[in-house]
């Protein structure tokens, strides 16, 4: 299986890259791509929805993976502890609106759903639980807000009942499901939403890249198997 492993930050990806000897392909449209020994790729695709539909499809267009699985930080909406990794079972995109003209709340238009699935997070769950790693599933929400505490919070909280909230996966779903690709996801909880310094407690996110980082590049040699 050919894997291409999704960041957003180049901070995020920096341990796996180091840690794997992972070695450049090719910077296009500024997307930078590695190749990873084991034969999987990375890619450091830019920060939000549009960076990350735009390098989703770049990548599939290119190196025409078997799954996409979009990994980094994300902040949580219950009291999970720091670097706690979250696998997720599908997506929501929780700043699409056109409830105006009748839609439910979350309806993405021209594929017409409120749900994109994570299809590859099963196959995940067993390279997972074959490595001994443990982690946690649920429903992930994505837009384009770095959340904090207060009234938007508890509205995505309440509307759409989230585990983790972050800023790319949802349109990276959106892109796989369009081009028949498998995805998955695997965050690390950076932060929580109850908090009232969760920007704070946001930038001490590297030691839960650089373990969840571990985990990757092992789940990445087990997917090469497949």
């Amino acid at each position: 299986m050919t894997v291409a492993i999704a960041y957003a930050m180049p901070a995020e990806a920096e341990s796996l890259i180091r840690a794997s000897g992972a070695e450049p392909v090719e910077s296009a449209a500024g997307v930078a791509i590695y190749r990873l020994p084991c034969g999987a790729y990375a890619y450091v695709g830019g920060v939000g929805k549009v960076n990350a539909a735009m390098s989703a499809q770049l990548v599939i267009d290119r190196l025409h993976p078997d799954m996409i699985l979009n990994v980094g930080v994300a902040g949580c909406f219950e009291e999970l502890p720091i670097g706690t990794l979250v696998l997720a079972d599908e997506f929501i995109q929780h700043d699409v609106d056109t409830t105006a003209v009748g839609d439910p709340i979350g309806l993405v238009s021209t594929v017409n759903r409120v749900e994109f699935p994570a299809d590859g997070a099963e196959t995940v769950g067993k390279c997972l639980d074959a490595l001994g790693v443990g982690y946690v599933t649920g429903r992930v929400a994505t837009g384009e807000v770095f959340l904090k505490k207060g009234s938007r919070a508890d509205w995505i909280r309440c509307t759409f009942r989230p585990l983790v909230c972050e800023m790319e996966g949802g349109a990276i779903a959106q892109v796989c499901l369009r081009n028949g690709v498998r995805f998955a996801a695997l965050k690390s909880v950076s932060d929580h939403l109850s908090s009232e310094n969760n920007a704070e407690e946001y930038f001490d996110f590297g030691a839960a890249m650089d373990t969840l980082n571990r985990t990757v590049l092992a789940l990445a040699h087990e997917l090469a198997k497949l």
